[in-house]
């Protein structure tokens, strides 16, 4: 086995960072006394497998546009809660999806910028698929999605921007 000389060694922690923090300055939080797992492993590790897959459809729904994020990550944490604190941890601290949960959870709602995109987004992927499905029922169906959507999204609390540091 190599001796660990300079070049191997892992970093000291830094002085300037303490315990519990990670960089961007948000300490790591533990949420683990919020899950509540189920006692079937069969169903338990069904919830790990659906909490996964949802994390994956979020995953895609932040480089997609039209994609939801937000519904999936919400629905991963449910998933997760019920099977796994570890990965419940991980879902409520995670830099990018950890602040759409707790805003959602804290009723803080979405910034402007994100309603705007989102309803943007929402008008006009329906609103070509109206245009171009022939069925008049679907284009009904579709139009009444698109409002209910839109109308969720609108009143739901605007939560200020943040300002950069």
């Amino acid at each position: 086995m190599p001796s660990m000389n300079e070049n191997t060694r892992p970093p000291a922690p830094s002085a300037a960072m303490p315990a519990g923090a990670r960089k961007g300055g948000r300490p790591w939080v533990d949420y683990g006394h919020e899950a509540r797992v189920i006692r079937n492993p069969a169903l338990r590790g069904l919830f790990i497998a659906l909490g996964w897959l949802c994390v994956a459809s979020g995953a895609i729904g932040v480089v997609v546009p039209g994609w939801p994020t937000t519904i999936w990550i919400i629905l991963a944490t449910y998933f997760f809660a019920r099977s796994s604190p570890r990965f419940y941890n991980w879902v409520m601290n995670h830099r990018v999806f950890g602040p759409l949960i707790r805003d959602w959870r804290d009723g803080k709602g979405m910034t402007a910028r994100a309603k705007a995109v989102a309803v943007t987004t929402i008008i006009l992927t329906i609103g070509i698929s109206i245009a171009v499905i022939p069925v008049v029922w679907v284009k009904a169906l579709l139009l009444a999605i698109m409002v209910i959507l839109c109308t969720y999204l609108l009143r739901l609390p605007t939560k200020p921007a943040e300002v950069p540091a």
